[in-house]
C-alpha cells in the first residue's frame, strides 16, 4: 500500500495547498481515519511552517521531543486527530487539534496547563479484568469501575503513560456539543433533545437545528471542558 497520496486528492478535511509538492504522506495506520486526521509531518510543515521537508520533519522529530497526547512521536506520519494535543517540549508549544467552520482539521494553541486532559468519546464498552473498559474514538481504551458510561458520552482523560479517567460528560439534554459533522461543523450548541438517533441543538446564535447522534461530541455541562477556540 502507497506511503503516499497526490496532493490533489488528499482528503477535503486537509488545510493545505492543492499546487505544488505532487504528492504527500498519507498517514500511519493507527489512532484515526486518514479522512479525519493529518499526518505529523504535514502539521509540521505545512500548517505550523517549522519544517520546509520531510527531511527537515524527520530530523526534528529524531532530536527534538515532539509528543501526542503525552507520548513521543518519531514517526513523521503518524495521525494526528480531533483533539490530540500536539507539544513541542523544545519550544514549550502545545497545539490541540480541532475542526474549523469549513470543517477542516486546524490547530489552535493552548496553555501548558492543559497539555495534560483531553476530551475522548466512547464508542463501545467491554468488561476486563473484572472492571468496564471503554474503547475510545482514537484507539485508547481505559479501565473504570463504574458501569454507567454509555456509547456517545465522552471523557476528560489525563494524558500520557498513566491514564485516567478525570470526568465524565454525557450526551444528554442541556449538555455542550461540538458539531463533528454537518453544516454547523466545528461550532458548539447545546442540546434541547434527543430522539433516537437524532439530537435537536440551539445554535450560538440561537436557532434549533438537529443533527446526526453521531456527529455530536460532548464537551461539558455549562461550559467546554477543554479550550477550543484562540
Amino acid at each position: 500500500m502507497s506511503k503516499h497520496l497526490k496532493r490533489y486528492f488528499a482528503p477535503k478535511t486537509w488545510k493545505i495547498k492543492r499546487k505544488g509538492i505532487s504528492f504527500v504522506a498519507k498517514p500511519s495506520p493507527g489512532t484515526h481515519k486518514t479522512n479525519n486526521s493529518l499526518p505529523l509531518n504535514v502539521i509540521m510543515r505545512d500548517i505550523l511552517g517549522y519544517a520546509n521537508s520531510n527531511r527537515e520533519v524527520k530530523f526534528i522529530l529524531e532530536k527534538s521531543e515532539v509528543e501526542i497526547d503525552g507520548i513521543r512521536r518519531k514517526d513523521h506520519r503518524f495521525p494526528v486527530g480531533l483533539f490530540d494535543v500536539l507539544s513541542l517540549k523544545n519550544v514549550n508549544e502545545h497545539f490541540r487539534i480541532v475542526l474549523d467552520k469549513k470543517g477542516k482539521i486546524d490547530l489552535i494553541k493552548i496553555d501548558e496547563k492543559e497539555k495534560g486532559v483531553k476530551l475522548c468519546r466512547i464508542t463501545g464498552k467491554s468488561l476486563a479484568k473484572g472492571k468496564t473498559q471503554l474503547n475510545l474514538y482514537d484507539g485508547k481504551n481505559v479501565l473504570v469501575k463504574e458501569n454507567s458510561y454509555k456509547r456517545g458520552d465522552a471523557v476528560l482523560l489525563t494524558l500520557g503513560k498513566k491514564k485516567g479517567v478525570k470526568e465524565k460528560v454525557s450526551l444528554d439534554k442541556d449538555v455542550l456539543i461540538y458539531l463533528t459533522g454537518g453544516r454547523h461543523i466545528g461550532q458548539i450548541g447545546k442540546v434541547q433533545d434527543i430522539i433516537n438517533n437524532r439530537i435537536l441543538y440551539k445554535t450560538e446564535s440561537g436557532d434549533i437545528v438537529e443533527t446526526l447522534k453521531e456527529d455530536a461530541f460532548p464537551i461539558g455541562k455549562d461550559k467546554p471542558l477543554i479550550t477550543l477556540t484562540n
